[in-house]
């Protein structure tokens, strides 16, 4: 397994504990930041065959959203831009509640996440507002403090884990963890428009028994192989689980980027189930990396729609959930 890479340290909030209770009175600081990576798509997506058994996999991405919340001492009410922003608002207001504070402020939230695609564009705007209007008011909130604030808001992404996570997004509860893998990359096809996520998971059909058996073993597989950094299978277990997502909703250029992971002896897809993105996925020391990045490219532009390329957050990599990233939003390749 590959070593556990500098992030934010992540500490769990005692098992039915919630935000609220665990947090004193606010003392305002001045501005605070915050910032959440998204990802690509998901590695695994599926029910396991228990109630309230939807899951996903994440796959952390180095792409960003940022938050920056100004309190306004002796002034109510929250301010957001870009204004329609709304549920970074509402979780704003929420973390204030919990700090004791009727004061409110102006929140500014942006980055580099695209709406509607499948890259946890809103689950990191509301991660990076949580850790805005803590840094403001000088507290932390632990990844499971942050998942109290975001239930109810919508169903997320579990970007508040520094590493691969299995994660209940319907009930925004922790599975387990699975570790961290190298640096990946991806070569995606966007087949265009957006995806609300909300109206994906009300509209979603139905996992049958049998399915849910297959995704059971598929998790056990990838917990494995993430845990012994065999990216080999961590590719193959990606795939199935765009094979099965693709029985459920037809994916626009599925075949053809099948067949040129194939061509190019990636190590597999992975999907954003509920987002518009499929890639193929690619070791980012390879030293073909840039002909097979090329090759795709070029088997796409009859698909329509953009190809771009990202790289994966992982072992050795670095940054604050307070700061600015450094890291490159798409790769020059």
């Amino acid at each position: 397994m590959a070593s556990a890479p500098a992030y934010s340290t992540p500490t769990d909030a005692a098992a039915g504990t919630s935000a609220a209770a665990v947090v004193g009175p606010a003392s305002v600081l001045g501005p605070g930041s915050g910032s959440a990576f998204g990802t690509f798509g998901e590695l695994l997506q599926g029910a396991l065959p228990h109630p309230q058994g939807d899951f996903l996999v994440t796959f952390p991405l180095a792409r960003w959203a940022t938050a920056r919340f100004h309190p306004s001492p002796g002034r109510p009410g929250v301010q957001v831009r870009p204004a329609h922003k709304a549920k970074s608002r509402r979780v704003a207001e929420a973390v204030l509640a919990a700090l004791g504070t009727a004061d409110g402020g102006l929140l500014e939230v942006a980055g580099d996440l695209p709406e509607g695609k499948g890259l946890a564009s809103s689950s990191a705007d509301l991660v990076a507002t949580v850790r805005a209007v803590g840094a403001a008011h000088g507290r932390e909130f632990t990844p499971a403090e942050t998942e109290d604030f975001l239930r109810g808001i919508e169903p997320a992404d579990g970007v508040m884990y520094d590493e691969i996570v299995a994660f209940h997004h319907r009930e925004v509860r922790l599975g387990h963890r699975l570790g961290v893998l190298p640096p990946l990359t991806v070569v995606a096809h966007d087949e265009g428009g957006q995806v609300d996520t909300v109206a994906h998971n009300r509209g979603a059909r139905a996992i049958d028994a049998t399915d849910r058996e297959e995704y059971a073993l598929l998790l056990d597989r990838l917990t494995g192989a993430v845990a012994r950094g065999d990216l080999q299978e961590v590719g193959a277990v990606a795939t199935r689980s765009a094979e099965m997502n693709a029985h459920r909703r037809r994916r626009a250029g599925f075949g053809q980027l099948h067949a040129l992971c194939r061509e190019v002896d990636g190590l597999g897809l992975v999907l954003a189930h509920s987002g518009t993105m499929l890639g193929v996925l690619l070791e980012a020391n390879d030293p073909a990396l840039a002909s097979k990045t090329e090759h795709i490219r070029a088997g796409c532009a009859a698909l329509g729609g953009e190809v771009s390329v990202h790289r994966s957050l992982g072992a050795d990599d670095s940054w604050s959930p307070t700061a600015a990233p450094a890291h490159p939003t798409e790769l020059e390749i």
